[in-house]
């Protein structure tokens, strides 16, 4: 039974959440408690079997382990490839462990409670499918899967205040206009990623990762007639690049965002934040990177650049909103450009001979992995925390909040300043680790623009330190002291195990940069 578990252990992950959604609905609509029940405990199968995939993983081995490959759509030579390595197993982790706290979260939810938690183990197997896939026309339909149950999540159970202006003087829900923005912007990037991978897949007469790594990068044969190669393989970059920028999302390719995590249900922010975002910057360290070496260093002072403007832009962005969700949407662009000034620092320094290079190059694309899973943890307990906020006043607006909550839910006060230390990178909670580790790689190659980034650090406490005076701080607000303000228990165990990782990586970072560390070598080189 071991050896069985074992040998498809990454198909059992894959795949538990769909066995999940057919449990769910074996249950009758109308048992709402025994639908959530039941989604929570299938959420918690790929999460237990993602903990025996990190016990079992060889941290001083490069290359990918735990393969699975069969025959699937043999007419375009496509196979069911799947493995991981450094970079996919501590995001592979976390989906698995935002998605029951998700589920948890939505209990709350009472409108076709059923088709919610279907979506919701549906977005689950989208996620991880990324993190997984070895074959590139597989990594686009777990692209794509994941799309789907976003799109209803935030125009069915987003929220139901406010209105739009859609074209032509048409008034639309606030929610329907950002599910319809958020479906647009990664559709459109999706289209460019498809002709990539089709071009891909004519070099390499497959769409077996593995072959095109071989194939593709030192390819300079003719692939269409009267069409230089040189322009092809920019095309096919740019269409990845354009792709993956819009999931990150980099400025400015990042509006749909603030937009999309204000009307989304507080579960599905937290998913949107903690791990739809990273799919992006999956999309560069798996694909782009190693695919494209020359032109991904040609590119790396423009997207360091943008890396910059994101942190900067994004914190001010950040600082000037009265809305609290859409305050900590805008911290997520501020912290995913690191995320991509770390890639930049990859990109520049690859195949360098230079060993004090490759040196930083290392320690950035180390950062930018457990950043990205860093800041899944702190997003996830923000939106969580605002989602909190949100059920016992209704309102989201910092002015009409008005401070003084603190005097009414100390509990909640505490947890919240913890996750905001945490967002913002307070030594000895987690994201300090990896931002450090990201500005120190990237000091060595682009001194000046993380320099101005490092001045994006100033108004990112900026931003935290408004955010938490005008919620918590102030005399006791009489205006919510009928509301029981304080965290139930239910959101205790929710918010607990984010803290405790927070807290855990802040003074221990070893147990998951051990896990990274030697994938990060081998693609640097």
């Amino acid at each position: 039974m071991n050896e069985f578990i074992m040998q498809r252990l990454l198909t059992l992950i894959l795949f538990a959440p769909v066995v999940g959604m057919v449990a769910v609905m074996l249950v009758p609509s109308e048992r709402k408690q025994a639908v959530r029940w039941v989604s929570l405990v299938a959420s918690l199968v790929p999460f237990g079997l993602s903990v025996l995939l990190w016990v079992n993983f060889d941290n001083g081995a490069t290359g990918f382990q735990f393969e699975e490959r069969a025959e699937w759509y043999t007419v375009i030579r496509s196979s069911y490839h799947l493995g991981v390595d450094g970079i996919s197993v501590p995001m592979i982790l976390l989906t698995t462990l935002l998605t029951p706290l998700g589920i948890l979260t939505s209990f709350g939810i009472q409108d076709r409670v059923k088709a919610y938690m279907l979506l919701f183990l549906m977005l689950e197997t989208g996620m991880l499918g990324v993190f997984m896939a070895l074959d590139l026309i597989l990594f686009f339909l777990f692209w794509e899967i994941g799309l789907v149950p976003m799109y209803f999540l935030i125009s069915v159970w987003g929220s139901p205040k406010g209105e739009r202006e859609f074209g032509s003087g048409k008034r639309v829900s606030a929610r329907y206009y950002a599910s319809y923005k958020f479906f647009v912007y990664t559709l459109g990037g999706s289209l460019g990623l498809l002709l990539a991978i089709q071009i891909l897949g004519l070099v390499g007469g497959s769409f077996d990762l593995i072959i095109l790594l071989d194939k593709w990068p030192n390819f300079s044969g003719e692939l269409f007639a009267n069409i230089p190669t040189s322009a092809v393989r920019s095309a096919a970059f740019w269409a990845f690049v354009l792709a993956f920028a819009i999931k990150v999302p980099l400025w400015p390719f990042h509006t749909w965002l603030p937009d999309a995590h204000t009307e989304a249900p507080t579960a599905g922010s937290m998913i949107l934040a903690g791990v739809l975002l990273k799919l992006g910057a999956y999309g560069f360290l798996r694909l782009v990177l190693p695919l494209f070496p020359q032109e991904a260093h040609d590119a790396a002072p423009v997207l360091a650049f943008l890396a910059m403007a994101a942190i900067v832009l994004g914190a001010l962005s950040a600082y000037g909103q009265s809305d609290f969700k859409r305050l900590v949407a805008y911290s997520s662009v501020n912290h995913m450009g690191f995320v991509v000034l770390g890639i930049a620092a990859a990109a520049w320094v690859a195949g360098s001979s230079d060993a004090g290079m490759r040196l930083s190059g290392t320690l950035a694309t180390t950062g930018v992995v457990l950043q990205m899973f860093n800041h899944g943890l702190s997003a996830a307990a923000m939106f969580f925390l605002v989602g909190v906020v949100y059920d016992r006043v209704h309102t989201r607006d910092l002015d009409e909040l008005g401070g003084g909550i603190w005097q009414l839910a100390p509990a909640y006060g505490g947890i919240l300043i913890f996750s905001s230390m945490a967002s913002l990178g307070l030594p000895g909670l987690n994201g300090f680790v990896s931002e450090f580790a990201i500005v120190r790689g990237a000091w060595p190659i682009f001194s000046a623009v993380t320099a101005v980034s490092m001045v994006g650090l100033f108004f990112t406490g900026a931003y935290i330190l408004k955010g938490i005076r005008q919620v918590l701080h102030g005399p006791r607000n009489e205006k919510w002291s009928h509301h029981e303000m304080e965290v139930t228990t239910r959101e205790k165990v929710i918010v607990a195990p984010l803290m405790l990782l927070m807290l855990i990586i802040g003074l221990w970072p070893w147990w998951i940069t051990s896990v990274i560390n030697e994938t990060a070598k081998s693609l640097i080189g």
